[in-house]
């Protein structure tokens, strides 16, 4: 069953694909999505239009021109078109050589970091050369916000040299600790001291000047066991195959390094009778809301999950509170495999190698993080609707779906 209801992520995203992609078609774009090509085409017109853009792509409006242009026209006519073709391409040079400009300006001074306030200053330092309108406009600013930034400017430079003043109490008490105590104990030792202050801001003032007290250092773990998980049992035993489309289910998160020097992380829910990736999310974290996202995007491509059986490692995310409340509240049993052992999870693991190999191509990392989105949304939708499983007699998932539902259906009436 197709989503009826679709996110606004995956219209942000399928948008940004038709964009993105040279020579892309409605139709073809469409196809891989597995949705209507008037949809596709609504959304991107919708979006063209709040970004203010004409509807129809610049191909088409010259097209349009073109033919408007009849035979019987004038040469004088025809002569001011070009003219008014030649003023909009100057007009647009300019612009884009502006904003060449202010990118190349930015490109050094945020070398330390693109903060919020860092894009403000920026804004003030150039205001003389650029105007603020196209300053705001490039660097994605409201220019109502960096107005109330600027009238502000006075109590930040305050609240600067009270920080600087509380900064050189704090560097004294954490010299007299032996560079050992942190927020809390600074807080008190202050407090001792006659100074009124909350553990809060002092966090905050070492933070900013990087006051750093001694803590012991814990083992970093990918996957951390809730003990509240250890009544979940294996109800898999490694079989991960099913007799009909909704009956089991199975989840994990895998790690998607870009350029930009981070990574993204995508979590999956795949139906064990197609290997149909029914849901997912992609995010810069790890958190339970991601595997919670996957879910119920899952629960709404498919109308309900009620009866069924989702199959997941032993991860934190999947082994919360919050996890398992939505799976009650959706209707569905869990089953988790042994801690640290790959194989109890083989089918995601696999899947998750595939599209990695796929889309990076031998590359380790993609070439930033909204390519890295684009890339994986658009194989995952391709993959659902065109890429030949082996495991489906080498048909796509969702045609592996409609041809057990035609066979489903021809039973049914013979009987």
């Amino acid at each position: 069953m197709a989503l009826k209801d679709y996110s606004g992520e995956f219209r942000a995203d399928a948008v940004a694909l038709y964009e993105s992609t040279p020579g892309a078609t409605y139709k073809g774009i469409a196809a891989d999505l597995g949705i209507n090509r008037a949809t596709l085409r609504e959304w991107v017109l919708q979006d063209r239009e709040r970004r203010g853009i004409s509807g129809a792509p610049a191909s088409a409006r010259r097209a349009d021109r073109t033919e408007g242009a009849a035979p019987s026209a004038g040469p004088d006519e025809r002569i001011r078109q070009l003219e008014a073709r030649v003023a909009e391409l100057e007009a647009s040079e300019r612009k884009l050589a502006t904003e060449r400009d202010i990118l190349r300006k930015a490109a050094k001074y945020f070398a330390g970091g693109d903060e919020l306030v860092n894009r403000f200053q920026f804004v003030d330092d150039h205001r003389d050369t650029f105007e603020v309108k196209r300053l705001c406009q490039v660097l994605e600013l409201n220019r109502s916000s960096y107005y109330k930034w600027r009238a502000g400017a006075e109590a930040r430079t305050q609240r600067e040299a009270a920080d600087a003043a509380l900064a050189t109490d704090i560097r004294a008490v954490h010299a007299d600790s032996d560079a050992a105590y942190g927020s809390p104990r600074v807080t008190a030792e202050l407090r001792d001291r006659g100074r009124r202050v909350n553990e809060k801001r002092v966090a905050r003032v070492m933070r900013k000047y990087g006051i750093v007290g001694i803590r012991l250092r814990r083992r970093v773990r990918t996957t951390i066991p809730d003990p509240a998980a250890s009544a979940v049992p294996d109800l898999f035993q490694r079989d991960f195959t099913a007799p009909e489309p909704g009956l089991k289910y199975m989840g994990d998160i895998t790690y998607l390094p870009h350029g930009d020097g981070g990574f993204l992380y995508l979590a999956t829910v795949l139906d064990c009778f197609s290997r149909r990736v029914v849901g997912w999310s992609i995010a810069d974290h790890m958190r339970t809301e991601l595997v919670a996202d996957a879910m119920r995007m899952a629960a709404a491509t498919r109308g309900s999950l009620t009866g069924a059986t989702f199959h997941s490692d032993r991860g934190a995310q999947y082994g919360s509170q919050e996890f398992a409340d939505l799976c009650r509240e959706l209707g569905v049993t869990r089953s988790m495999g042994a801690v640290g052992t790959s194989a109890d999870n083989a089918a995601c693991e696999s899947f998750h190698a595939s599209l990695k190999r796929e889309t990076l191509q031998g590359s380790h990392r993609y070439n930033d993080s909204a390519t890295c989105r684009r890339t994986v949304f658009r194989w995952l939708t391709r993959y659902n609707t065109r890429r030949r499983h082996s495991a489906n007699g080498q048909h796509s998932p969702v045609a592996h779906e409609h041809r057990h539902q035609q066979r489903s259906t021809k039973l049914t009436l013979a009987a």
